[in-house]
């Protein structure tokens, strides 16, 4: 069986997850790898076939989305050609983790594509939402890369195509301590943004990865550091709890791994905010904005606040042998939008 797996290269989540995903399908077929986007700091340990543009949401420093960085990376004329000229008609089958090119290459060419992400699970009305709802981004979560069918992944089956996160072996093997430094991770601040507010907490240190440095950076109660995967697993194996965005797996496997977390959504990203009412809905901790009281509700959750308790067991292997498996059945895999 060959099989295309395309991956969207935005952020480091989808890249992650498919590094886990992967060695599971080639024991069962052979797989060329499609990533596009351009925002990730995930190094493949596998060789990738297409590399492609694609359509990248570049994050800002002050906590929201730099569109006009956002809008000028997007070449139209180079993304059309991309989608007519991608062979997927050469492959069994199509794999897409939210990656436009091969979706919609599929669908041009009336080819099967199953889409396994994190975006699939906000095709289900059950999937926790803002209050006020954004139909465009309702829109885009349908069509931005349409696929035949859908395996979701969330913090909780909200129906019957949704699984539990796939928590990586990186995180599965980590050997747990509970230290004193909290672990950060917001990329979409500059670290310039959060010194004030760290610098002023007491009988905590801060442990801070940065896209912004190239060299570690001490100060009194933090350390700036460049983004590791080696480093960032280390530093929150043995942290107290994580402060990061909306994303989806930066706070499940720190859930995993029994840490608190302090979760601030991206201004303006609608996935995000939809991650952040779910995580709220579970008892976690969601802060809309770093602003002036940002201080004191950091001493209120490093004092008062517990673990999210969530169970998240290993079933990687038990959804690529049902998505192989389903490869050559008339049924739909699990969900038609």
């Amino acid at each position: 069986m060959n099989v295309l797996f395309a991956i969207q290269g935005t952020g480091n989540g989808h890249l992650s997850r498919a590094k886990e995903i992967i060695p599971y399908l080639l024991k069962y077929a052979n797989v060329d790898l499609l990533v596009s986007g351009t925002q990730s700091q995930i190094e493949m340990p596998y060789i990738i076939k297409y590399k492609k543009r694609g359509i990248s949401f570049s994050p800002g420093k002050g906590g929201g989305i730099d569109y006009y960085d956002t809008i000028k990376s997007f070449k139209p004329f180079n993304f059309h050609k991309d989608i007519v000229q991608l062979p997927v008609e050469n492959y069994d089958l199509v794999l897409n983790d939210f990656e436009p090119i091969s979706a919609w290459a599929c669908k041009l060419k009336r080819k099967r594509c199953i889409a396994i992400s994190h975006q699939a699970s906000f095709l289900s009305r059950a999937t926790p939402r803002p209050e006020q709802k954004n139909l465009f981004c309702e829109k885009l979560f349908k069509h931005y890369a349409p696929c035949s069918d859908y395996v979701g992944f969330h913090f909780q089956k909200y129906d019957q195509f949704i699984k539990t996160p796939i928590i990586r072996s990186d995180v599965r093997n980590l050997e747990i301590a509970n230290g004193s430094h909290v672990t950060v991770y917001l990329p979409a601040f500059s670290h310039t943004i959060l010194i004030p507010f760290l610098e002023k907490t007491t009988n905590v240190t801060w442990e801070v990865f940065s896209k912004e440095v190239k060299e570690e950076i001490i100060l009194p109660n933090i350390r700036i550091m460049p983004i590791t995967n080696e480093g960032y697993l280390k530093s929150l194996a043995s942290s107290q709890g994580l402060l990061t965005g909306g994303g989806f797996e930066g706070p499940a496997e720190a859930t995993y791994l029994q840490k608190k977390v302090m979760m601030i959504p991206i201004a303006g990203h609608y996935e995000q905010q939809c991650n952040a009412v779910a995580f709220k809905q579970l008892g976690g901790t969601v802060v809309k904005d770093i602003n002036h009281d940002f201080r004191v509700k950091l001493n209120q959750w490093l004092t008062f606040i517990e673990p999210v308790k969530l169970s998240f067991p290993d079933i990687t292997a038990e959804i690529v042998y049902h998505i192989l498996e389903s490869k050559s059945a008339t049924p739909a895999l699990a969900f038609h939008y």
